[in-house]
C-alpha cells in the first residue's frame, strides 16, 4: 500500500499548481509535443467540446479555453500509451481486477475489438463483423426483453445517445439507466414540482448580472474549474459569494488565474467566497431553514417599522402557490433544533440572511453535495423555496444552477436516454418509426443493481463509463457479473467493468471526442448539451489512436442492425454515413427544441433550448411556481439510533480524478500525495477515537439490511471537516454505500451521508 505524504496546500486554486498539474500528465502520457496543439482547440467554436465537465462554453473563448481537470481529461484520451491485443495476451483478466484503477486506465488507449476467452482468462482479438454478428444473435435469442440493459455515460454525444435510446425502444424496454441517475437524478426529480423544469434556470450570461452567489455541496475548483473565472468576475464586482460545504476547498476560497500574466507572474490571488460555512454532512436542509427563518422575522421587523418590505410580494402573488403553509410550517421550526441538524449557528445563518435580503438578482449554485443525500430532493426544493421568496427565478442575473459533472449527461436526457416514457415523445417516435414504442418504466441504475443481486439480468450493454465501479454495494455487486449471458463496453480504454465479464463478453474500442471521425460523406461532427440548457457542435482535431476504430454512432448502428428486424423507416446506414440526418432526425422528433439544428450548434455560445421557467411559464401542476414544505428536516434519523460513535461518510473526489477515471495520486488542494486510500477526520474526533495521524482503520457500514459491508486499509489525515464527518474518495468507498441507501424520490444513491462506525487497524469479514 501506498503511504500517506500529508502536507497542507497553502497556495490558491489555478496558478502555478496548475500549470505544474498540467505539464506532469501531458509528459506522462507522451503528448507533450501533440498537447498544446490539441488543447488550443478546446471548447472553441470550431474545435472539440471539453471530454470532462458540462460547464457551458462561452461565445468569446479565453486564448485557452480549459482548465486543469479538462486539460488532464484530454492527455488522458490522446495518451500514446496503447492496450494492444499482445497486451491481453499477457495479462488475464484475473490478475487485472487485482490492479488499481489508475493501472488499468494507464494500459492506454484499446485498438481492436476483443472478446473474453473464459479458457485461458484472456481477452482476444476479434473481427467487427464478428463481434456484431454474435452480440445481434445473443440479444435477438433473449426471450424476456425485460432483462436487458442499454446504460450510457454521460459523456455521449446527442446523436449517439439518440439512436441508442431508439435502439432499446425498438428491441423492447425503456431500460436506459444512464450517469444522471447516480448524480443528478435527484434535480430532475425535484426542479419540476418546483419550478415545472428538470434543469437549471440560468444562463452564462447571467454571472455578469447577478448581485449574490449562493454555493451549496460544490467544488468548483476540482469538479469545474473553468467557472472560477466567473467568480473571480464577480468577487472583483464585490458579489457576495456565500459558500456551504462541509469541507473547505480551496477552489472556493481564492484563485489565481493561469490565463493572467500579471496575476501568475504577481501571484495574485482572488478572493472567492466572501462567507464559508462548513455544514455537517445532510445538514444543509436545515441551514436554508435556518436562512429563510432569519428572512422571515427581518421581513416582519421591516413591515412593523414601516420599512420596505424584504420579499418579492408581487411576485409570491403571481407566480406561486403553497407560500401560507411554507410560511406556517417555518414559523414552527425550532431555533436549536436547526443548529443542531446543521451544525452552525444562528448567527451564520443571519450572516446568510442579512446579505441576501439586500440583493436583487441572486443565483444559487449546487451540486452533489445536495443531490446524493436521503433527503435531497427536499433540500433542492427548499433552495427553490428560498429563492422564490425575493423573485429570483425568471429574471436576469438570478436562478437556480445545478452544476453537472459528465459533459454530456444533460443532453443525453434532452433526446431521449431516459427510464420514465412519460419524458419520451412516443408519439412522435410511433409516427417517425412506425412501431409501438414500449410503455412499461424501465430501470433506473439502483434497479438494475437490485435486479443484478438478485440475478434476473441476462445482458448489460455499456455505452462507455465504468458501471461496475460507480455503482453502490461493489462488494456484493463484483459476484454477480458472471451470471449475465452477455455483457458488452463500447469504451475507450479498460477499466475494472470490464473485467467482470459475462458468460460472453466483448470489449469494444471506439473514437474519442478530440479525435477526427471520417464517414463516407467526409469529418463528422458532434453535439452536446451543457450545464446551462446550450447546444454546441463538437469536431474531433487529431487523426484516430487507431486504425481500427469506429464511432460510438457506428457501433450503435451496427449492433442494432444485426439485432432488430430490418424497419424501413429507421436509416442506420444513412445515419452512419453522415451525421446531419441523425440531427435532422433529432429535429424532427425534438422540433420545439432541434429547428434548424445543423446550424444553430455552430453559434458561437450555442443555441438552448427552451425553458418555461426562465420566462415565468411554469409548467406545474399548480401552473405556478410552488413553494414546496420539507417533511421534516432529518437527513437520517437512525443515525442517531446508532450511538455517539456512528459517523456520516463524505465520498469526494480529489483534484486528480474525474469520476471513476483517476488521473494520479496527487489530490493537491488537499495535501495528499501517493495515495488515495485515506480518510479525512476533524482532531477532535481523532482524539475521541484515540487514533493517530497515518493510523490505519477499517470503516464498517451501519446498515439494518443484513449484510456487512467494510473497507480497510485507510489511513487516518487530520483535516478541517465537522465533528461526526469523515471524507474518503469515490470509488474506494463504493462497496460501503449500500444500494438501499438512496434519496427519497429520485433513487440517487446517498453517497454523500454514509452512517459508519470505524475501529482501528484491518478486521475479518
Amino acid at each position: 500500500m501506498r503511504s500517506v505524504a500529508h502536507k497542507a496546500y497553502t497556495g490558491p486554486s489555478g496558478g502555478w499548481g496548475s500549470v505544474k498539474s498540467l505539464g506532469t500528465i501531458l509528459n506522462r502520457e507522451g503528448a507533450l509535443l501533440s498537447g498544446p496543439l490539441v488543447l488550443e482547440r478546446q471548447n472553441k467554436v470550431d474545435g472539440f467540446q471539453c471530454v470532462s465537465c458540462a460547464w457551458p462554453k462561452p461565445a468569446k473563448p479565453l486564448p485557452f479555453e480549459f482548465c486543469e481537470n479538462g486539460a488532464k481529461a484530454t492527455a488522458w484520451e490522446i495518451t500514446t500509451h496503447r492496450a494492444t491485443p499482445a497486451f491481453f495476451q499477457t495479462h488475464t483478466v484475473s490478475k487485472m481486477l487485482g490492479w488499481a484503477d489508475y493501472d488499468l486506465e494507464q494500459a492506454g488507449r484499446i485498438t481492436q475489438p476483443l472478446r473474453y476467452d473464459s479458457a485461458s482468462d484472456r481477452y482476444l482479438e476479434v473481427s467487427w463483423a464478428e463481434a456484431f454478428a454474435d452480440i445481434g444473435k445473443r440479444l435477438q435469442g433473449v426471450q424476456d426483453r425485460e432483462k436487458v440493459v442499454f446504460y450510457s455515460s454521460g459523456r455521449t454525444s446527442n446523436e449517439a445517445s439518440y439512436i441508442y435510446g431508439l435502439f432499446a425502444r425498438l428491441f423492447g424496454n425503456n431500460n436506459l439507466p444512464d450517469s444522471s441517475n447516480m448524480c443528478h437524478e435527484t434535480t430532475s426529480v425535484a426542479l419540476p414540482e418546483s419550478i415545472g423544469v428538470p434543469v437549471g434556470t440560468t444562463i452564462l450570461e447571467d454571472f455578469a448580472k447577478c448581485d449574490c452567489l449562493f454555493f451549496f455541496g460544490q467544488n468548483a475548483g476540482s469538479n469545474s474549474p473553468r467557472m472560477l473565472h466567473e467568480l473571480e468576475d464577480a468577487s472583483k464586482r464585490g458579489v457576495p459569494i456565500i459558500s456551504y460545504n462541509p469541507l473547505k476547498e480551496r477552489g472556493l476560497e481564492r484563485f489565481t488565474n493561469p490565463q493572467s500574466p500579471a496575476e501568475m507572474l504577481t501571484l495574485h490571488e482572488t478572493r472567492i467566497s466572501s462567507q464559508y460555512h462548513q455544514v455537517k454532512a445532510g445538514g444543509d436542509l436545515a441551514a436554508l431553514t435556518g436562512i429563510c427563518k432569519r428572512l422571515f422575522e427581518m421581513d416582519d421587523e421591516a413591515r412593523r417599522s414601516g420599512g420596505q418590505p424584504i420579499f418579492d410580494d408581487a411576485f409570491i402573488r403571481d407566480h406561486t402557490h403553497g407560500f401560507e403553509t411554507f410560511v406556517d410550517w417555518l414559523r414552527h421550526q425550532i431555533w436549536e433544533d436547526l443548529e443542531q441538524e446543521s451544525g452552525l449557528s444562528r448567527s451564520a445563518f443571519a450572516a446568510t440572511a442579512a446579505v441576501y435580503a439586500k440583493s436583487t438578482a441572486a443565483m444559487a449554485i449546487y451540486g452533489m453535495g445536495l443531490t446524493q443525500h436521503r433527503a435531497g430532493v427536499q433540500t433542492i426544493q427548499m433552495l427553490v423555496n428560498l429563492l422564490l421568496l425575493k423573485g429570483n427565478i425568471g429574471k436576469e442575473g438570478a436562478g437556480i444552477c445545478p452544476v453537472r459533472g459528465h459533459s454530456n449527461v444533460q443532453g443525453q436526457r434532452t433526446v431521449g436516454i431516459t427510464e420514465k416514457p412519460e419524458l419520451v415523445p412516443f408519439d412522435k417516435l410511433k409516427t417517425q418509426y412506425g412501431f409501438e414504442p414500449p410503455e412499461k418504466t424501465g430501470l433506473n441504475t439502483v434497479e438494475v443493481v437490485e435486479e443484478l443481486l438478485a440475478g434476473k439480468l441476462a445482458a448489460f450493454i455499456g455505452l462507455g463509463g465504468n458501471f461496475a465501479r460507480a455503482i453502490p454495494d461493489q462488494g456484493r455487486t463484483d459476484r454477480c457479473w458472471g451470471g449475465l449471458d452477455l455483457t458488452v463496453h463500447i469504451t475507450t480504454k479498460l477499466n475494472r467493468s470490464h473485467l467482470l465479464p459475462g458468460k460472453v463478453s466483448y470489449i469494444l474500442p471506439v473514437l474519442g471526442r478530440t479525435e477526427i471521425d471520417k464517414r463516407e460523406t467526409g469529418p463528422q461532427a458532434l453535439s452536446m448539451e451543457d450545464s446551462t440548457s446550450c447546444i454546441h457542435g463538437s469536431r474531433g482535431v487529431r487523426p484516430p489512436a487507431g486504425k481500427h476504430l469506429k464511432s460510438e454512432v457506428e457501433v450503435v448502428a451496427q449492433i442494432a442492425m444485426a439485432t432488430l428486424d430490418h424497419n424501413p423507416k429507421v436509416p442506420w446506414e444513412g445515419w452512419m454515413a453522415d451525421y446531419t440526418t441523425i440531427r435532422a432526425s433529432i429535429g424532427e422528433t425534438y422540433p420545439e427544441n432541434f429547428y434548424d439544428y445543423d446550424r444553430r450548434m455552430w453559434e458561437p455560445g450555442g443555441f438552448h433550448r427552451k425553458l418555461p421557467a426562465r420566462d415565468r411559464e411554469w409548467k406545474t401542476k399548480t401552473g405556478k411556481a410552488n413553494f414546496i414544505t420539507p417533511k421534516g428536516l432529518d437527513e437520517d434519523s437512525d443515525l442517531k439510533k446508532r450511538g455517539p460513535d456512528a459517523l456520516r461518510l463524505i465520498t469526494l473526489r480529489s483534484n486528480d480524478q474525474f469520476n471513476t477515471t483517476i488521473y494520479g495520486y496527487s489530490d493537491r488542494f488537499r495535501g495528499i500525495e501517493g495515495t488515495r486510500m485515506v480518510v479525512f477526520m476533524n482532531r477532535d474526533d481523532i482524539a475521541r477515537f484515540g487514533l493517530a495521524e497515518g493510523e490505519e482503520i477499517t470503516m464498517v457500514t451501519q446498515s439494518n439490511d443484513g449484510h456487512h459491508r467494510e473497507a480497510s486499509g485507510f489511513q487516518v489525515v487530520p483535516y478541517d471537516i465537522p465533528s461526526g464527518c469523515i471524507g474518503a474518495y469515490y470509488p474506494e468507498t463504493n462497496l460501503l454505500l449500500p444500494i438501499g441507501h438512496y434519496a427519497e424520490g429520485s433513487k440517487t444513491p446517498a453517497a454523500k451521508s454514509i452512517p459508519i462506525t470505524i475501529k482501528r487497524g484491518l478486521v475479518a469479514a
